[in-house]
């Protein structure tokens, strides 16, 4: 637990301004919500007494800050290898491996990528997720960035939001795509199976979410393609493609199947349905340093197993070439 004291005095330009407001662009460290519980418990004072969220200010006031910072996550520390791809005071970008969980939940209690950061730096105990910015599914392999300080984890997550950090994908896909495009369609939380995603109106609680997406590659019943988010929505890729009819290869969840090419090789066969996870991988990733502005951008090989079915399809290619 981490003790926090701040005093600053309340600028001339924020007059007639709530104090909520004014405190949040005052201390931008600490999110809004977590500033407005303070000033709800009393440990943000002004000019000495306790205020409400919604009084203005006039300019001048002292405002004085003391709070408690507990640990915000309770998860066990694991001596779990990381393949940590660059590391400074502020935050470190990870290579997560194909079937590592993120996050310990049921069914997944120990054994995460978590532990293994905590392992790494029991510090981040002292921040909301451990650090985490963003998530990867399970079976999804790629970069992620991690926040080691509470302004780098702030900043990073505003970026998020105002679509200031590029994340590139690699997807294997059903059905031979004739060009890009994107998808722009709100997801929420499926109505009949708390398993999945779907896509949700707005105001049936879905969240917007948008995928760009162009094609890199083109088989008989496959195609490669290349997918840029601008939101960051729970299995957003895997719904917007199986929306628009062309669902991840191996994806178990929102998947139709198998779609073997006519007179297939042995060899097509046995990757495809040896394919038992999306066909996802997070290989880019690029923003601007939270604390120093230095533009910082990270490339992650693609995993074998997706090597292998890319190579098997184009092998099948070879031997049936795709008439245009």
């Amino acid at each position: 637990m981490t003790t926090l004291r701040h005093e600053a005095i309340v600028p001339v330009t924020a007059a007639g301004r709530r104090f909520d407001q004014t405190v949040a662009e005052m201390f931008p460290d600490y999110s809004r919500s977590r500033l407005t519980g303070w000033i709800k418990d009393g440990k943000v004072l002004l000019d000495g007494t306790r205020a409400a969220p919604r009084q203005l200010v006039r300019g001048g006031e002292k405002v004085e800050l003391e709070a408690e910072l507990e640990n915000e996550v309770h998860a066990q520390a694991e001596d779990i290898a990381l393949d940590i791809r660059f590391e400074d005071d502020d935050l470190m970008v990870v290579d997560k491996p194909m079937g590592l969980v993120v996050h310990p939940g049921a069914g997944n209690p120990t054994g995460t990528m978590l532990n293994a950061l905590l392992h790494h730096n029991p510090a981040l105990a002292e921040l909301p997720r451990g650090g985490i910015v963003h998530r990867l599914d399970k079976d999804t392999a790629g970069l992620m960035v991690v926040a080691k300080t509470l302004p780098a984890l702030t900043r990073l997550v505003e970026m998020l939001s105002r679509h200031e950090v590029r994340r590139q994908y690699e997807a294997v896909v059903l059905g031979t795509m004739v060009a890009g495009g994107t998808v722009d369609q709100p997801i929420g939380r499926h109505q009949h199976d708390r398993l999945k995603q779907g896509i949700r109106d707005v105001i049936d609680g879905g969240k917007e979410a948008v995928t760009h997406y162009r094609v890199r590659e083109r088989f008989r019943a496959h195609s490669v393609i290349q997918c840029n988010l601008e939101t960051g929505r729970t299995h957003q890729i895997r719904v917007h493609m199986a929306h628009i009819g062309h669902p991840l290869v191996g994806d178990q969840l929102y998947g139709n199947g198998l779609r073997l090419p006519r007179g297939a090789s042995q060899a097509l066969i046995d990757a495809l349905r040896g394919f038992r996870r999306q066909a996802l991988h997070a290989e880019k990733l690029g923003f601007d340093h939270p604390i120093t502005g230095e533009y910082l951008e990270f490339d992650s090989a693609r995993p074998d197993d997706q090597n292998a079915l890319i190579e098997a399809l184009r092998a099948d290619t070879v031997l049936h070439p795709i008439e245009d």
